[in-house]
Formats: C-alpha cells, sequence, structure tokens
C-alpha cells in the first residue's frame, strides 16, 4: 500500500506486522534467511529494491506508450500486471526467491482519486479513455518481500496533438509532480516528517490546488507496504499524525495527490476489487465461495496486497464479502473527488543511504509538456533546485576537524 486512503481519519491507528502471516516462529525455530539483516545495510537488499524498481520503471513506460484513445482502464490494468509478472519470472529463476505484484495496477481517469482496478467481466461499467482525459497509473513490485510502489500521471492525447497540456489540468498536474519532487529532497535523516508536509502545502497554495486529504506515506520493510511511520499529504484538525524523524537506511513512499476540488474524497458506486490480508484477524467462515477465496489469499497473497481478478471472479466477487465482514482483509475502495474536479498524482519509492536519499521508481516528467501561470514560491525552487545526497566534502572536512581535534 501502499498507503491507507480513508477520508474522515481523525487519528491514524494501524498495525503493521513485520513478519510474513503465514511465518509462524519459536525462538528455537528461527531459519537462517530470518537471521539475515533485512535492511538497506545489507547490500543484497538493496539489490532487491534496484531491480524491483527496474522493473517497476519499465512497467509504467510501457503503459504510457500503451495507452490512447478508445481504451478502457482495464486494459491498461491487465496490462500492467503482465507486464510485470513476466519481467519477475524472468530473473531469479535460479533461487527460490518469491517476486511479483506488491500492489495491482490501477488506473484511475478525471475525479476518480485511486485504486480503481475493475474485473474483466465488468469492464463495460470502466469509461472509455477520451482526449483530454487526465489519467493516474498505479503500481508496485516486490522482489523477495522488498516492495517499491509508483505512480504517475499523464493526459490522453488525440492523434497528431503535440501542444502543451495549459489550464487547471496543467497547474494541478505539475502541483502533484513539484511538490512529490520537493518531498524526495527533504526528506533525509534527522528530518521530520512534519516537514514534508509542510512542502506539499505550500506547494499546493502556489498552484492554487488543494492536497488530498487521508492520503498517508508509509515507510516499507519487508512484506510490509503500510509500516507505522507515516507523513500525512494534508495535515487539519482531523487529520494528524504524529511526529518522528528520518533515520538512514529506511524505505518510505513519497505519495502526493492534488486537486482542483476540495481534496476531500469519498467511496463512491464502483465495486471495491484490491484488498489485503489482515494478518491480525481469523473467523470460520461459513461461505463455500468465502472459503476459497480466504484459502487463495492465505495461499498467494499472505502479506501484499491483491486484485480479485487474480481469484475465479465469481466465486470472489461472492466470498470476498464475506471476508470484508469479518474484517479477514481490508479493502483499498474506489475513492472520488466532486464532479468536474480533477486529481493528479505522483508516487516514488525513495532509499535513505548513508549517500543520501535516492529516488528508485517514477519515470521523467517533461515540465515544458504543461504549461501554467502558476510558479513555485523561491523557498520551494531552492528545494528543488538543491541535492538529495549528501555533501562529501561537508562530510570529509568534519571528518578532518574531528580528527585534529
Amino acid at each position: 500500500m501502499k498507503f491507507h486512503f480513508k477520508a474522515g481519519l481523525k487519528k491514524y491507528k494501524h498495525f503493521a506486522s513485520t513478519h510474513r502471516s503465514n511465518i509462524i516462529m519459536s525462538d528455537m525455530d528461527v531459519s537462517e534467511e530470518e537471521l539475515e539483516v533485512q535492511d538497506l545495510t545489507n547490500s543484497d537488499v538493496t539489490t532487491k529494491y534496484r531491480t524491483a524498481s527496474d522493473i517497476a520503471n519499465k512497467t509504467l513506460g510501457g503503459i504510457l506508450s500503451y495507452a490512447k484513445e478508445g481504451q478502457r482502464p482495464i486494459d491498461l490494468c491487465v496490462f500492467g500486471d503482465t507486464l510485470i509478472t513476466q519481467q519477475c519470472g524472468a530473473i531469479f529463476k535460479s533461487k527460490k526467491i518469491e517476486k511479483g505484484i506488491a500492489f495491482p495496477t490501477c488506473v484511475s481517469v478525471n475525479e476518480i482519486v485511486c485504486h480503481f482496478s475493475p474485473l474483466a467481466s465488468e469492464s463495460n461499467a470502466s469509461p472509455v479513455f477520451k482526449a483530454g482525459d487526465m489519467v493516474k497509473v498505479d503500481l508496485g513490485v516486490h522482489i523477495d518481500g522488498y516492495i517499491v510502489v509508483a505512480a504517475h500521471t499523464f493526459v490522453i492525447r488525440a492523434e497528431g496533438d503535440t501542444g502543451p497540456v495549459t489550464g487547471r489540468v496543467a497547474d494541478v498536474i505539475k502541483a502533484a509532480y513539484l511538490a512529490a519532487e520537493a518531498c524526495v529532497k527533504t526528506i533525509k535523516s534527522g528530518v521530520s516528517n512534519g516537514a514534508v508536509t509542510s512542502v506539499i502545502d505550500a506547494v499546493a497554495k502556489d498552484f492554487d490546488v488543494k492536497p488530498v486529504q487521508g492520503v498517508l506515506m508509509h515507510q516499507m520493510k519487508r512484506y510490509v507496504i503500510d509500516g507505522n511511520d507515516v507523513i500525512i499529504n494534508r495535515e487539519d484538525v482531523e487529520h494528524k499524525v504524529e511526529s518522528f524523524e528520518f533515520e538512514d537506511f529506511q524505505v518510505y513512499t513519497v505519495d502526493v495527490f492534488m486537486s482542483t476540488g476540495e481534496g476531500k474524497p469519498t467511496q463512491g458506486d464502483a465495486r471495491t476489487t484490491v484488498f489485503k490480508r489482515a494478518v491480525d484477524q481469523n473467523y470460520m467462515l461459513k461461505m463455500k465461495a468465502s472459503k476459497y477465496v480466504l484459502s487463495e489469499i492465505n495461499k498467494k497473497y499472505p502479506a501484499l496486497p491483491f486484485t480479485l481478478r487474480n481469484l475465479d471472479e465469481k466465486q470472489g466477487r461472492f466470498g470476498i464479502v464475506e471476508c470484508a465482514k469479518h474484517d479477514l482483509v481490508v479493502p483499498f475502495p474506489v475513492l472520488f473527488e466532486k464532479p468536474g474536479a480533477l486529481v493528479a498524482h505522483f508516487k516514488y519509492t525513495v532509499l535513505l543511504l548513508t549517500s543520501g536519499t535516492v529516488k528508485v521508481t517514477g519515470v521523467p516528467m517533461n515540465e515544458n509538456d504543461f504549461q501554467s501561470d502558476k510558479v513555485v514560491s523561491d523557498e520551494i525552487q531552492a528545494i528543488l533546485a538543491s541535492s538529495a545526497l549528501k555533501d562529501k566534502k561537508t562530510k570529509k572536512k568534519k571528518v578532518t576537524a574531528m580528527e585534529t581535534e
């Protein structure tokens, strides 16, 4: 998750397991794998993050090239999931390493905020892309449980249209993109999560848009897509999180949503198709379809989000209802802004290394393709112009001074 995107959040409280739900060990039954260092101090772990990032970025790029007028979101969702699965299947063949989709491809258009990933049997319920539509693609990949996530916003162009995007579409896309880029430069060891929220708020004001409420950017660990330490996209009286400082060797999502509306999403009529197993919940199900669904989840998706498209759709639609009713799964509902509003979304994965903060997911956006009459403040411009990497010269001078002393 990604993140839990929940309107009306008053205080963030979330249980996040640090182990896979299907692994139960006593102190005397710890595998050699569990004894290995599972953070960025282990170079093998960093390699797995970078390998997963390469797959995520190639998939995003492939989707952007594939998308065109006349297609539906389901086409891009299936295409994205297929690309991830094929690329993961081609690596680490000689090792028994789990790998694949960490968050199913979601394609949300215009005022649809997030989590739209329709079923193939309901493809006619999703809108056909038209020229000018704003499309948000969101996905995740994992290698051996080490998760990366990414999202990108683009505009469907009419054939032969190469001119820049203008107006409110350009405003909201540039606001989300520049805010996400500024967040990457702000997240550093010793900096507080509140500083990141302040950057998002400042960029939103510069472009006269609103950060979307309820969005949480999570720390990620092995098989944990939504860790307890979070950054909030928009803080107000009803939406607050506990303060903390970033540390080296951590992994975070940078997840920015901006809206031309009020930034207060609500759940619409679209079917929820993305879920995650609630690892701390158990219940004796009654229905046959429900038992099938839970069995498939426990076997194939015990820790990471999945889509009902990966199950038998008929049994999945019926069985997931009882599972959700008894809190065996966490739903990722499809959220909407008010009709006519436009929502842009950019998401990256960042690694906090000793050399500095490294953005490993995300595809480039040509800012010249979006012409807005609004600009960021000098303060935000200075952040954007700064480096996310630590100054080696400064570090060396400090060490020399200490040695001399």
